[in-house]
């Protein structure tokens, strides 16, 4: 019907046999408001005969592609255009389920991050056609049990049943937000053990931003927030470790610090980040005060020495340097008193 979305994907060539334009190349499928004039007039009458997933090859003449004006620098004056187009890339029918699942779990359940991120945008009983791009479907790795090959353009038919609204922060009493921050918490320790990084942060990052901010705490309450955030700030600093957002890392160790100053995870992973971005004085400092405070720590030793070594390798590289920079001023004032007593020799000639 006229108004209706339409997707395909195309290719258009000369008479000539060369190539002005193609979808394809892109990776990019291309969607128009049918009968309302976007596109060339031989478009708005092929592609309203089309069945989903039909594939046609249309010669359009002049009048009813850029007449004579013609579409610089591509396409000339009173050219006809020969395209492909194709209704829908792929008709198989590779996931047909019926599923309740919490938004952000979709991968869970082998759904891609598209589908999630449509859900947050629909309503009860809405139904919605979805065509997803490979970032936001299976990505350059695919989905073996699905048959789906790296790099693919997806489809999905969405209707929402019907949801149950999670409660906002300030819709939860205390008990609730230490209850559900314990939640998250689990949660996020099954996606690190599963090394799922990235979604285990964001349960981390709930299970804080519910307790950081929360007053009139009883004494009992007070310590259950504490541990669920000093734990939760721990663990995060851990994913952005195997993540190698070192500067999320030392964020993450000193709001850990700030609960508990002397904490053995928070100091050493904090050294390691340290020692990560170079700030080897610093990660030295760190590892230092581990092993005062828990002398036992083997890794916290190897970490030390490596470490020392690397300032030793410091200084060393900034000796050569300062040495080279006094070597080139020497070099220079000579070079300089040379020149000064040529000049000096050829005005008394």
């Amino acid at each position: 019907m006229i108004g209706d979305k339409v997707t395909v994907h195309y290719t258009g060539w000369l008479l000539d046999g060369s190539k002005f334009d193609s979808s394809r190349d892109r990776k990019d499928k291309f969607s128009f408001d049918f009968g309302k004039g976007e596109v060339i007039k031989a478009w708005d009458i092929v592609v309203g005969t089309m069945k989903i997933g039909e594939l046609c090859q249309i010669v359009c003449k002049p009048e009813y592609a850029y007449g004579s004006a013609g579409s610089p620098p591509k396409i000339p004056a009173n050219a006809t255009l020969f395209f492909e187009i194709e209704g829908r890339h792929g008709d198989r029918v590779f996931d047909k389920r019926e599923l309740r699942f919490e938004v952000g779990e979709a991968e869970n359940y082998d759904l891609p991050p598209g589908v999630d991120k449509t859900l947050q945008k629909m309503e009860k009983l809405e139904e919605a056609v979805v065509y997803l791009k490979p970032s936001y479907g299976f990505g350059s790795v695919g989905k073996p049990k699905f048959q789906i090959p790296p790099d693919a353009d997806l489809q999905y038919e969405i209707k929402l049943k019907t949801f149950e609204k999670a409660k906002e922060p300030w819709e939860m009493n205390t008990q609730e937000k230490l209850e559900q921050g314990a939640i998250a918490k689990e949660k996020g320790t099954q996606y690190f053990k599963e090394g799922k990084y990235k979604r285990a942060t964001l349960q981390y990052k709930k299970t804080v931003s519910w307790l950081e901010h929360e007053t009139g705490l009883s004494d009992m309450e007070k310590s259950q927030s504490r541990n669920l955030r000093l734990a939760a700030h721990l663990n995060l600093a851990m994913c952005h470790l195997k993540l190698k957002e070192y500067s999320q890392v030392l964020e993450n160790c000193n709001k850990a610090l700030e609960l508990d100053s002397n904490n053995e995870k928070g100091l050493f992973r904090r050294g390691e980040a340290r020692l990560a971005v170079n700030d080897f004085e610093l990660a030295r400092a760190d590892f230092q005060k581990v092993l005062q405070l828990y002398p036992s720590n083997k890794a916290a030793k190897a970490q030390l020495l490596i470490s020392q070594q690397k300032i030793r390798e410091q200084h060393e590289r900034e000796k050569k340097i300062w040495n080279w920079m006094q070597d080139a001023k020497k070099r220079l004032t000579r070079k300089t008193a040379n020149r000064t007593a040529w000049r000096k020799k050829q005005k008394l000639t």
